[in-house]
């Protein structure tokens, strides 16, 4: 089945993100593809307050145009993330990723690591004004023998992390992502690649990219990655852009029977090493 991550520069607009975003999409359905990745807050990407206005329920979220559009395309449509305001009296919001299937929703995940660190200077911290999710989804990938497992830019970091969705039957990983230019440039290849040959699985990482009004920039380069590590397509770092590769259930199969690394582990001495 043919894949997309689409790379895109979230404006100060809510609206006009959100139609770039569907045109883009359009873009990649016309031409085949079938499992499309969107960024992460692609929506609204900014301080708290932008964050907050462009902000909807969980289920205005499954509701709207975006589980319109899957459906009307028939596709399966991660749908990056977005800001997911909570229903019990909490003002912090999730930073929700949606799989949208062919049929309408399939999954949501809630991102699980803050992004609290300090890049160039410069200090971010999520958990100010965004709440951890606290559990792994895998989805099923419409007509494919294939399984979505999702995760979230930060979440790139933990390998543990993408070790348990591929237990849970991942073969694919969905990284919507919104990699700080310096980050960009200097890890993001290097994890993209890692999660995809430790776990045999493709990885399909769709980044922001350019600059942003209050000065920070990130650093593009989408990628999609195969089990064996190779990298399939790779987006510029500047500008918006839609990248496209093949993924078959195949090159799982003999990358994992190549090095069975997973069903290899030795969890008992590493627990141990520990103590």
């Amino acid at each position: 089945m043919l894949s997309a991550a689409i790379q895109l520069n979230a404006g100060p607009d809510p609206a006009a993100n959100l139609a770039a975003g569907v045109r883009a999409v359009r873009e990649a359905a016309a031409a085949g593809a079938k499992l499309i990745v969107l960024p992460e807050k692609w929506v609204a990407y900014g301080d708290a307050p932008t964050l907050a206005g462009a902000a909807r329920t969980l289920g205005e979220w499954s509701s709207g145009s975006l589980r319109a559009l899957a459906v009307e395309l028939g596709i399966d449509l991660v749908a990056g993330s977005v800001s997911e305001r909570a229903s019990d009296g909490d003002v912090r919001l999730f930073n929700t990723s949606l799989h949208f299937s062919p049929l309408g929703t399939a999954a949501a995940y809630r991102k699980v690591h803050l992004f609290d660190a300090e890049v160039a200077g410069r200090r971010y911290r999520e958990s100010d004004a965004e709440r951890a999710g606290d559990a792994l989804v895998v989805s099923e990938i419409d007509g494919a023998a294939l399984r979505l497992g999702l995760g979230i830019c930060f979440d790139l970091r933990f390998p543990e992390f993408f070790g348990a969705l591929a237990d849970r039957g991942a073969t694919v990983f969905s990284l919507p992502a919104a990699f700080t230019e310096r980050t960009t440039r200097d890890h993001w290849e290097v994890l993209v690649r890692a999660r995809a040959i430790e776990n045999g699985a493709y990885v399909v990482a769709a980044n922001q990219c350019g600059g942003y009004a209050d000065g920070s920039r990130t650093g593009g380069t989408s990628l999609i990655v195969s089990p064996w590590g190779e990298i399939l397509a790779r987006a510029g770092r500047e500008d918006p852009e839609i990248i496209y590769a093949e993924l078959s259930a195949a090159s799982v199969e003999q990358a994992r029977a190549a090095l069975p690394v997973r069903t290899l582990r030795r969890p008992a001495v590493y627990e141990g090493a520990i103590a």
